[in-house]
């Protein structure tokens, strides 16, 4: 009985590392070539960065798409991750970047949209000046407050009546 047990461990066993093999040789670990490639976000703004990842590079590879962005390193990895400029006069529309593994000739490629105009102007702090009606404004309360301050002065300065 416990002979059949064992028997019937070890075909098991062996049926489950030759239903696995093909698996593994289908899928060389680096070699396949880039897949998934993956872009975020998908939209973007002339001069704005985006997030680039890809599977199935081990050893690294490049993001390309011409005119666009510049050539990007894909870091190595499982899932090698890339993050490029889009070019401050790249043209609006669908386009194509493409990734390449250093260790494989495949190219996958993936569509993104490049909107027209920059994104947000953040980070640059008071580098844009006031508007004239801003300026007019701000003098309007300059004066103003310049005005109070005489009165308050003249009106502290009056002796009262009765008293000397």
């Amino acid at each position: 009985m416990r002979a059949s047990r064992a028997l019937a461990v070890t075909a098991a066993a062996f049926a489950a590392v030759g239903l696995a093999t093909p698996v593994a040789v289908a899928n060389p670990p680096g070699g396949g070539g880039p897949s998934n490639v993956t872009v975020n976000p998908y939209s973007v703004h002339q001069g704005s960065t985006m997030q680039v990842s890809a599977a199935g590079c081990g050893h690294g590879g490049i993001v390309f798409s011409q005119g666009n962005f510049p050539q990007t390193n894909l870091s190595a990895g499982s899932i090698g991750f890339a993050t490029v400029r889009v070019f401050n006069h790249a043209s609006p529309g669908h386009h194509t970047l493409s990734v390449k593994c250093h260790d494989n000739s495949l190219v996958a490629t993936h569509r993104f949209t490049i909107l027209d105009g920059n994104g947000a102007q953040g980070g640059i702090g008071g580098s844009f000046g006031p508007s004239a009606t801003e300026t007019a404004i701000g003098a309007a309360l300059v004066g103003s407050a310049a005005l109070g301050a005489g009165v308050h002065v003249m009106r502290r300065r009056r002796p009262i009546r009765g008293r000397a």
